[in-house]
């Protein structure tokens, strides 16, 4: 199967998602709070394309029940994962205005037009091989941390909603979808989109980590520079 390939395909960029510093201080309870909101910032503009890329690729396809469920899922993000998100940013402060005058990081800006490029390329089979990563990536993650847990309740809480029935039983229902719109001729194409995805998870990581911006980088002057 598709799904069988794929995951063998990005092993390694999984395992180094699962062991990002950005999880494992989570779960330790070190991570910066500051880090998270940021991370919470960064992922409310994801979600928000997410979202809209599955209701293009439902409008796109020709196929029933591709379109039923992308345009499901766009639903189930609205009114839940995204609703979710909000009651973090409740939490955290996080106002309307500071979302606002946070831009968009490179890496988020990257992935989001590789889910639009793969939607555009490829068309509806590839917009669900790259959405793909994220819906099983966070179970895995959910799964296997949740039970271990993180001493701050907010981070805890975080875990837990990728361990819950309801986005564990829609990341199964993603799986099927893609074996379904997978084929002999496609499958190639459909890995390479999966791969590009599973690198821009855990490099969405990192972004956060780092507090990623737009910023030029100053040169240091050379040596060479120095001596003349």
């Amino acid at each position: 199967m598709f799904t069988d390939q794929a995951h063998a395909a990005t092993l390694a960029s999984w395992t180094a998602s699962k062991h990002h510093p950005f999880i494992t201080q989570l779960c330790a309870g070190t991570l910066p709070r500051e880090t998270f909101r940021y991370y919470l910032i960064q992922d409310h503009y994801y979600l928000q394309e997410f979202g809209k890329i599955h209701d293009l690729a439902g409008d796109q396809s020709t196929d029933p029940r591709v379109a039923k469920q992308l345009h499901a899922g766009a639903e189930h993000l609205r009114q839940g994962e995204i609703a979710v998100r909000q009651t973090f940013f409740d939490r955290l402060n996080i106002t309307a205005a500071e979302v606002a005058a946070t831009p968009v990081a490179p890496t988020g800006y990257a992935y989001t037009s590789h889910l639009y490029r793969a939607l555009t390329t490829v068309g509806p089979a590839g917009a669900v091989a790259g959405l793909l990563p994220c819906y099983w990536l966070y179970a895995e993650i959910g799964q296997e941390l949740a039970q271990a847990g993180s001493p701050v309740p907010i981070y805890q809480d975080w875990l837990d909603t990728y361990d819950a029935d309801d986005y564990t039983g829609m990341m199964t229902d993603q799986l099927a979808l893609a074996n379904h719109v997978a084929t002999s001729a496609n499958t190639t194409t459909l890995l390479d989109i999966f791969e590009k995805s599973s690198w821009y998870e855990l490099n969405f990581w990192q972004m956060a980590l780092d507090h990623e911006n737009w910023n030029i980088p100053v040169a240091e002057p050379s040596d060479f520079s120095a001596e003349n």
